[in-house]
């Protein structure tokens, strides 16, 4: 699945953005260019649709660090889902699970812990060490998983990664390095969001680990400081570059950004700031459907009953988020229920109303009867 840009930005000096719009009479925004900042590739894409706002080098093949550790989590969640396995599994840690280095929990040889509580350790902590115990657990070996990893990253069409481990860390000697894109990364934050879990996790600061002994601490520092941003992962090591997949709700609107190769700390928290602040002023919310019933233009049909036909209504508000650029786009459309039957009580829902853009569905309301309409006769149901 490819996404489509949509808004196109000039090149800009450190923090400033110039938007190239639309020309006066187009029916779609401008063409996209790129954007500038302090790192080296980016993209900001609407979690809804999937549709590109901002972007530069977004298919630039990058280490992504531990950003990668996503998939790791989403594969995880994805069998919890499906019943395979359960949270409160216990897993025993291996050997090679507790040689990990870098960012850990410390884990010990013949440790138990829940799923639960490694999932935790490496959404929070980011822990290499939770990953490989999570890996050995699902699929038996690390080199198992990685092959789901790969499989999976296909499955959702992301073209540019192959991943060679389930942490992200820089490759050893032999070892090959785990590679992805901008445009990838917000795939798979887009599938990772539909688990609440992962964004219970990604939100929280800090948590306590091993019975209160272990503090986890999560290194996202926009977590309580940008408005609605709850996750998603930080990555960093000297070849990937300092790295974020952030997502946050604004205006009704969710958006997801991935900065890869900022240069510091500070820079991959600025530059998210950034990108996210000028996306969010790209929508506005759009009234669609006032407050009160609002009366539908024609009847909807009904079988069986005295009449053929009745009074409905919108029962309003509708308000959806979208690009400002596109808000006389919008059609609001009434969808009956496919056996819509007498008898039919007043006030009864009948139908729904479904705000529409090209096809994809923003928002919807609820349809009711403005009136009765009883079971009619079998002459009624004859003519009706």
């Amino acid at each position: 699945m490819k996404l489509e840009p949509r808004l196109a930005l000039l090149p800009a000096l450190l923090a400033l953005l110039q938007i190239a719009g639309p020309s006066p009479g187009a029916a779609a925004p401008a063409a996209p260019a790129l954007l500038d900042g302090q790192f080296a590739s980016a993209i900001v894409v609407d979690a809804d649709t999937g549709e590109v706002l901002l972007e530069k080098n977004s298919h630039a093949r990058r280490q992504p660090a531990s950003m990668l550790k996503m998939l790791t989590e989403l594969l995880v969640l994805e069998r919890i889902h499906e019943g395979d396995i359960s949270l409160q599994d216990e897993v025993r840690v291996s050997a090679k699970a507790s040689r990990m280095g870098g960012s850990q929990v410390y884990l010990k040889h013949g440790e138990v812990f829940t799923v639960e509580e490694l999932l935790m350790a490496l959404s929070i902590q980011s822990a290499n060490d939770a990953a490989v115990a999570l890996a050995e657990h699902l699929a038996g070996t690390v080199a198992a998983f990685v092959d789901l990893m790969n499989l999976r990253a296909r499955e959702l069409g992301m073209q540019d990664s192959e991943f060679h481990s389930v942490h992200g860390l820089p490759p050893g000697r032999g070892q090959k390095p785990d590679l992805t894109s901008a445009y990838d990364m917000a795939l798979l934050g887009r599938e990772l969001i539909k688990y609440p879990e992962a964004l219970n996790w990604s939100s929280t600061a800090k948590a306590s680990f091993r019975d209160g002994q272990f503090g986890l601490w999560n290194p996202n520092k926009l977590i309580g400081k940008f408005r609605g941003l709850d996750g998603l992962k930080t990555g960093y090591h000297g070849q990937a570059g300092f790295c974020v997949t952030a997502t946050a709700v604004q205006k009704g609107k969710r958006l997801i950004s991935v900065v890869m190769g900022a240069p510091t700390d500070k820079a991959r928290a600025t530059e998210t700031s950034r990108l996210l602040s000028y996306a969010f002023n790209l929508y506005t919310q759009v009234t669609v459907v006032e407050e009160g019933r609002t009366p539908l233009e024609e009847r909807l049909p009904v079988r069986g009953g005295k009449r053929g036909d009745l009074a409905a209504a919108y029962v309003g508000p509708l308000e959806v988020s979208m690009l400002k650029d596109r808000v006389k786009e919008v059609t609001l459309r009434a969808e009956p229920l496919e056996e819509l039957s007498a008898p039919v009580e007043e006030g009864q829902v009948v139908g729904r109303g479904v705000a529409m853009l090209e096809g994809r569905e923003l928002g919807s309301v609820a349809i009711v009867s403005l009136e009765s309409v009883p079971k009619g006769s079998w002459l009624d149901r004859l003519f009706h």
